[in-house]
């Protein structure tokens, strides 16, 4: 009995997934006709306007990633200050070589921080550029 429940419930969702596919891709099939009707009818009035969008795209991605990548940084030199905290409230604030030692650790995780999200921020724009160059290479040619 329970190997038939069990049988039943997977073909249930078989059925269902079967319909779910069955209809996406009949929705992708007449979305991408009409786009194809509209391309052999005028090719550059779609160039034209999808460029604003892929561009304006590209910029808010690369803006919410620069975001990313800020909150990251911060939140590595938070927890290297945390540390050495830590560290400095279990030596007492005594001085000694584990605190200083913390102490120049947190230093150099802050700066390469800082160092590695300007790197990372200067990758983002020049793939953004790249990617905004193909836009208008690609509308170029269709023009």
């Amino acid at each position: 009995m329970n190997l038939q429940f069990l049988t039943s419930k997977i073909a249930k969702i078989g059925r269902f997934l079967a319909i779910a596919m069955f209809c996406l891709s009949a929705t992708l099939g007449l979305f991408s006709n009409n786009v194809a009707i509209a391309a052999n009818n005028n090719p550059t009035l779609i160039a034209s306007g999808m460029a604003g969008d892929v561009k304006s795209k590209a910029s808010e991605d690369a803006q919410n990633t620069k975001g990313f990548i800020e909150d990251v940084k911060n939140q590595v030199q938070r927890t290297a200050s945390n540390n050495a905290d830590r560290v400095e409230n279990a030596t007492e604030g005594s001085g000694n070589f584990l605190e200083r030692k913390a102490n120049r650790d947190a230093a150099t995780i802050q700066k390469r921080a800082e160092e590695d999200a300007s790197r990372t921020k200067s990758a983002v724009d020049a793939t953004k550029n790249v990617f905004k160059d193909a836009v208008d290479n690609i509308k170029d040619t269709l023009d």
